[in-house]
């Protein structure tokens, strides 16, 4: 059985947060990626070209984050206006006045400041945010092994033909060619979505020699609707591996860590509030894993489900993440649902769903008061509570726009209150405040019915079915002493059985 990965497998998944982070439906990277490669292939490209061509236009948005704080400032919802600038051609005096009008719509009151900041920033706003689109897809690209050609079709993915482009104002030829046939294709699938392939053949037409490649929009006129009327119906997840140019890309099991860690910067550049966040939740996690002795394969899966647990950030506005006031409850029901993006994004692929479970739940809460499944006690995975507590401390020691971080001896006592509260596992907050540096307080008991740490183990091997006598010998004291503890556990929990002990454990997830 092979131990490596397939990259296209892990990265079409990947791509998923790129569309939410544009605000457009999932799958749509996906079809971009098959369209140009289709297209790339009619155009007689060498396939070592198609590959960078497939490549870039997969990952075509993976620097959609770089500007979420600049777009939040100016237009008040980086999604609502992501989505109309994305279709928006530059030389359309029309359509660049709609897209000015989107400017702080939803805001009330507050639309005329965003108005003002956007005609203020005028052209040199505009460049700096498409730079930072394209600078950072081509640092990813790097990150990522995709290769010289990748990443300069990222940098060059604003372009236009006629030199009018945004970012560095190339023209013609000068523009990398992956970047020339991944924005037909891209803009193609918008169009076809919007008004079928017809519309999407118009649209290349109308903008050749302009926005687009004449060479390359002709040659999508010519064969373009008939790719997207035959992906009208295809599994477009299946189709993207069998597009992949060769040779196929695979990675070793251990370079999934690198792949996560660049997706979790990615995602935490969404605000200046998270920089850092999901590497710091994972290096807390990861610690705490090692003092709890878990087995090196849970360590790395809790690892790498830190790593990319916050993934669905990118389809709520950085205008909700940086509101400094209270929330309406439409926009907290949209953050309670970042978890829900995160854990479908991992669900898509194969080598990512085994974390999906875990990152998905790492807002959730022993006593159900978390969300997005509200699970409680043992429906929560041991990792899942290491992974809760471990998010928790990290978020409280950093900034956030509503109040300033803590210090980690503060963040350390709201952890242990939160605990005390039944929020936490008493166990995973412990291991994340001893990786965090800290001390945990032993002056009030976690564990429900006022259970001790020793009478934990003991009713878990009660649980087990085993006798005092075994519970003595595994825990090193005498049968006299394991006798008195089981006494002492049945008595807090109100039982006489092993089974009702058994039960109890598994109510309030004590069990390991």
């Amino acid at each position: 059985m092979r131990d490596d990965l397939r990259l296209a497998d892990v990265l079409a998944a990947l791509s998923v947060a790129t569309d939410l982070g544009m605000g457009q439906e999932p799958e749509k990277a996906v079809r971009g990626c098959l369209v140009a490669t289709s297209l790339a292939r009619a155009m007689d490209l060498p396939e070592a070209e198609v590959g960078d061509v497939f490549w870039t236009t997969l990952l075509q948005h993976v620097g959609c984050t770089a500007p979420a704080h600049e777009f939040a400032y100016l237009f008040g919802d980086d999604l609502t206006v992501a989505v109309r600038a994305e279709r928006t051609d530059s030389a359309s005096l029309r359509e660049t006045l709609a897209l000015l009008a989107a400017a702080g719509r939803g805001t009330g009151v507050h639309r005329p400041r965003h108005l003002a900041r956007t005609l203020t920033a005028g052209e040199g706003g505009s460049r700096a945010i498409a730079r930072a689109v394209c600078e950072v897809g081509a640092l990813m690209a790097g990150r990522l092994g995709l290769g010289a050609g990748v990443s300069l079709g990222l940098r060059h993915g604003m372009e236009r033909w006629d030199g009018k482009g945004d970012a560095y104002r190339l023209a013609g030829d000068d523009i990398a060619l992956p970047a020339r046939v991944s924005v037909v294709a891209t803009q193609a699938v918008i169009f076809d979505r919007l008004g079928g392939p017809e519309a999407a053949v118009e649209m290349a037409r109308r903008r050749a020699g302009g926005w687009f490649d004449p060479a390359v929009a002709e040659r999508f006129a010519q064969v373009g609707a008939d790719t997207l009327g035959r992906l009208a119906e295809a599994d477009v997840w299946a189709e993207v591996l069998e597009a992949e140019p060769s040779p196929v890309r695979r990675i070793p099991a251990e370079r999934l860590d690198d792949v996560a860690r660049a997706f979790a910067d990615m995602v935490d550049l969404l605000t200046p509030f998270t920089l850092g966040h999901s590497a710091g939740v994972a290096r807390l996690a990861g610690e705490a894993a090692g003092l709890l002795r878990l087995p090196d394969g849970d360590a790395d899966l809790l690892r790498r489900a830190a790593l990319l647990h916050d993934l669905g950030r990118v389809a709520i506005s950085g205008g909700v993440w940086e509101k400094p006031g209270p929330l309406t409850s439409t926009q907290w029901e949209q953050v309670r649902l970042h978890p829900y993006h995160t854990e479908r994004i991992l669900f898509r692929s194969a080598a990512l769903e085994p974390l999906a479970r875990v990152a998905g739940m790492h807002h959730e809460r022993q006593d159900g008061s978390g969300y997005h499944h509200g699970a409680s006690g043992a429906e929560i995975p041991a990792l899942a509570r290491l992974l809760a507590a471990a998010d928790a401390y990290q978020a409280m020691t950093q900034d956030r726009p509503h109040r300033a971080a803590l210090a980690p001896e503060a963040a350390a006592r709201e952890l242990e209150a939160a605990t005390r509260a039944g929020r936490h596992d008493p166990e995973c907050a412990r291991a994340v405040l001893q990786a965090a540096g800290q001390r945990p307080s032993r002056s009030r008991n976690p564990w429900p019915a006022g259970l001790s740490d020793r009478e934990v183990e003991v009713l878990r091997l009660v649980a087990r079915g085993l006798s005092n006598r075994q519970i003595a010998d595994t825990l090193v004291i005498s049968p006299r002493t394991a006798e008195h503890h089981v006494q002492h556990v049945y008595t807090k929990i109100g039982a006489s059985t092993r089974a009702a002990a058994a039960m109890f454990a598994m109510e309030h997830g004590l069990l390991r």
